[in-house]
């Protein structure tokens, strides 16, 4: 148990040290905010957002580039300005307080949507689960927007295998700028009348499951006096209205495919006579 512990300490704190040297060899990038600390010199502290051009502008320094440097960089950087004219052996920290330039933007059926900075590297399971999870409305798949020099590429990764199947060649790398959309389900309404439990408007998701079965589902269920060998679906396209006839117990053996439904298709289940 003691060596179990020791392990676990140690890979804990090796975790948290390459953390820290990913954070420390971090690129400074525009809209980053940094935190300026000068050793017994509290006036020259300051906190600064990194402009678009890539510059801050510091007390007695002025405006100075930083981007594409690291802390320990600009440390170096702002350390010999000062020494040049105002204060002797300067002792500068420089602290990333927002990753702005690091950032992805997730977005669609998850809790949390929004931009989730990206220091070191982060996988598209880590994105959704700091983003709090999927919600219950997601769809069967996830989209990634990347654009790498100029061009844009669409990644699209199923969600069954990544996140229920534990398929690690789904779990892509995620990279600052990448937009992800976990699409959420979208509704359409169909209309169910005749030998159902409760006839009216049906919601059910555009596309995959909007089937006369999960429709008739949706209304209760057939009543007792139900012609299941004779449902009627009219779909009315322009002008022209479409009649579909449906034998629903064809459908249950497996005898025909079940029908897929279009918005505000009208089910009717006729009564037998028998």
């Amino acid at each position: 148990m003691f060596m179990r512990f020791k392990i676990v300490l140690v890979l804990g704190l090796l975790s948290s040290f390459l953390l820290s040297a990913e954070l420390y060899e971090y690129k400074i990038g525009p809209k980053d905010l940094l935190v300026i600390r000068v050793f017994k010199v509290p006036e020259l502290n300051t906190t600064v957002r990194v402009g678009e051009d890539g510059t801050i502008t510091l007390p007695l320094i002025g405006k100075i580039k930083v981007e594409g440097l690291t802390r320990y960089q600009l440390e170096e950087r702002i350390s010999t300005l000062l020494a040049e004219k105002y204060v002797k052996n300067p002792q500068v920290t420089v602290f990333i307080k927002e990753y702005r330039s690091r950032t992805a933007m997730i977005m669609g059926a998850v809790k949390k949507p929004g931009a989730y900075e990206i220091v070191g590297k982060t996988t598209l399971i880590q994105l959704i689960a700091q983003a709090g999870g999927i919600t219950s409305r997601a769809q069967d798949r996830i989209i990634i927007l990347r654009e790498r020099e100029g061009k844009q590429k669409t990644i699209v990764v199923p969600i069954i295998p990544l996140l229920f199947e534990g398929r690690g060649d789904f779990n892509v790398e995620i990279f600052p700028g990448d937009v992800i959309n976990i699409p959420g389900e979208i509704s359409m309404e169909v209309y169910v009348f005749g030998q159902v439990r409760k006839p009216g408007v049906v919601e059910l998701p555009m596309g995959y499951g909007a089937t006369v079965l999960q429709a008739i589902a949706k209304a209760g269920g057939f009543t007792e006096r139900a012609k299941r060998t004779s449902v009627i679906i009219r779909r009315r396209s322009g002008a022209r209205e479409e009649i579909i006839k449906v034998n629903v117990k064809d459908i249950l053996k497996g005898k025909k495919p079940n029908i897929e439904l279009k918005p505000y298709d009208i089910i009717y289940v006729p009564e037998s006579l028998l």
